[in-house]
């Protein structure tokens, strides 16, 4: 079974190629092979998927509640406006599970329409700005949380 579901919303499948001045060089291939090797280092099964379609993003995360799973979210452009995603991820941690938002980059010293997240005030905790290792920290979150 997956411990931890990690999403990824639009435009995180491009990176590499897109803006890498201000996501890196590493690819979306890359770091989901990262992020799950990172998962098995902590002994967490970890799972992850990207999607540019917020319906699909919002299927995930009724799945991830209907299984029980953690969930390690990069809404990506959706974090700005999606309430239906905001109310998905409210699905998760009001029922009982966790979810981290994650971002590469810190949206708070990017450009002003960035620094609102709809996803923030309902999710369990947020990791911004350590690019990749946003990712890393935020699964080492949930493994720590496990214990408290």
């Amino acid at each position: 079974m997956t411990d931890v579901l990690v999403l990824n919303g639009p435009n995180l499948g491009r990176l590499g190629t897109r803006e890498p001045d201000v996501y890196g060089a590493l690819d979306a291939p890359t770091l989901a092979e990262t992020v799950v090797r990172w998962g098995t280092e902590l002994g967490l099964a970890v799972e992850v998927r990207q999607t540019d379609d917020e319906a699909t993003l919002v299927g995930w995360l009724h799945g991830a509640v209907d299984a029980r799973q953690d969930v390690v979210l990069n809404p990506a452009a959706f974090t700005h406006y999606s309430y239906a995603l905001r109310d998905a991820v409210a699905q998760v941690t009001t029922g009982g599970c966790r979810l981290v938002e994650v971002h590469l980059t810190n949206p708070a010293a990017r450009e002003r329409f960035r620094h609102t997240s709809v996803v923030a005030g309902v999710a369990t905790g947020t990791v911004a700005g350590f690019g990749p290792d946003s990712y890393r920290l935020a699964l080492q979150a949930l493994v720590g949380a496990r214990g408290a």
